[in-house]
């Protein structure tokens, strides 16, 4: 049997500790192997008991819990563990953190640990915005540890302001891209597209299509945990935005274009991941169109060719990949395009195979260079992704950049 990843959950004294058992149930059903250990504060917010009953392992609250195999406990844990994440982190237990201070389990054991290290703060506003806290909690992200900062909102004291726990599903795509341990894209910049285009007829109605964002978005996440400085583009969207990735919301094809204009330079890695509309009405009704005739036609122009014009523009240090759609002619489609976009990879599906197409958590894709190309089976998108990854940073090499 496979050995499953270890995570070490610290849970600190504060109202979010609740939130910790929803974590941990969340890492549960997604097949890791959960340790818990508590501060003593944080037994007063929740029962140590809701954790046993989820994990199957007894939650340590001090360094003198007797242990039925005799061994050092906090050190056993220690070495075992793939990543340790404190939920809440409350400013007392950050700040012994920050000065190696370790006087009960969580943060002796925390002190031993070598492996990655998420803290996820959650405290009153004041406590947080201390300057003291601030620096804490910069001491720690410059010694490598990650830090998913809290949201603003009304607080359990009643304060409205910055100082609540963020969002479990932040913390569990920083929990798993810590689990990415070859941070092979390390230093680059990727710009990458997701989602539809919309463009508009008048004030209600637009022109779109079915794309969902989810593979791009996917291609933004593996990036991330490989360890990139991510820009992601999307179009109008529904979808969760994974954890440390920064976003530049837009609507129309003009806009995407024009962003891609602005931000292309500085990236080492553009991936077209998005289905921008070909075409766009020629003008824009100031009010809703009414029904009037039986037909009603519609003049549209061409929308500009981002990836045509990225092809044409890319510097010789930048890698360029593509996405296309087909409904006939897949790979015959597929390399002309990647020809005549200038593109060093690209990423073709079909649109009626079973397990591609739009807004499913799978895909089936073929991976073309202009000089190979590798099919791949029917896998989750994220995995696609990773595949898709290897051969961009083989690309990459190849070119030496």
């Amino acid at each position: 049997m496979e050995n499953k990843k270890c995570v070490v959950l610290g849970v600190c004294g504060g109202i979010a500790a609740y939130k910790a058992a929803q974590l941990t149930s969340n890492l549960i059903k997604k097949g890791y192997d959960v340790e818990v250990i508590m501060t003593k504060n944080a037994t007063e917010f929740i029962n140590p008991l809701t954790f046993e009953s989820l994990t199957k392992h007894n939650v340590m609250v001090t360094t003198f819990d007797k242990v039925a195999d005799r061994s050092v406990k906090h050190i056993s844990i220690a070495q075992r563990c793939d990543v340790f994440v404190i939920v809440p982190a409350s400013a007392n237990v950050i700040a012994k953190a920050a000065h190696g201070i370790a006087d009960d389990m969580l943060t002796t054991t925390f002190l031993a640990a070598s492996c990655p290290k998420i803290i996820c703060p959650a405290m009153n506003t004041g406590m947080y915005e201390n300057p003291l806290t601030q620096r804490n909690l910069a001491l720690l992200k410059e010694l490598g540890m990650e830090i998913v900062e809290p949201q603003s909102g009304r607080l359990a004291c009643g304060d409205v302001g910055k100082g609540r726990l963020c969002e479990l599903s932040l913390i569990e795509d920083a929990i798993e891209m810590a689990l990415y341990r070859e941070k092979l894209l390390f230093g680059k910049r990727v710009l990458i597209s997701a989602g539809p285009t919309q463009e508009a007829i008048d004030p209600v109605r637009f022109i779109s299509n079915h794309s969902t964002g989810k593979m791009g978005i996917a291609m933004a996440w593996v990036a991330k945990a490989l360890g990139a400085e991510v820009t992601l583009v999307h179009g109008p969207i529904n979808q969760h935005i994974p954890y440390g990735i920064h976003t530049i919301p837009v609507t129309s094809a003009l806009e995407m274009a024009e962003v891609f204009q602005k931000e292309y330079e500085q990236a080492d890695i553009i991936i077209k991941a998005a289905a921008v509309s070909d075409y766009r009405s020629a003008s824009i009704a100031d009010h809703k169109i009414k029904k009037q005739e039986d037909v009603k036609s519609l003049d549209l122009i061409k929308n500009p060719d981002i990836l045509q014009w990225l092809g044409e523009n890319k510097k010789t240090h930048q890698i360029l990949c593509g996405f296309a759609m087909e409904t006939e002619q897949l790979i015959e489609n597929a390399k002309a395009k990647l020809l005549n976009k200038h593109c060093d990879l690209l990423i073709a599906n079909h649109l009626r195979e079973q397990g591609a197409g739009f807004a499913g958590d799978t895909n089936v894709v073929t991976i073309l260079t202009p000089t190979d190309q590798k099919q791949l089976p029917c896998m989750n998108k994220r995995d696609v992704s990773a595949e898709i990854w290897k051969q961009i940073i083989a690309a990459a090499e190849a070119k030496g950049v």
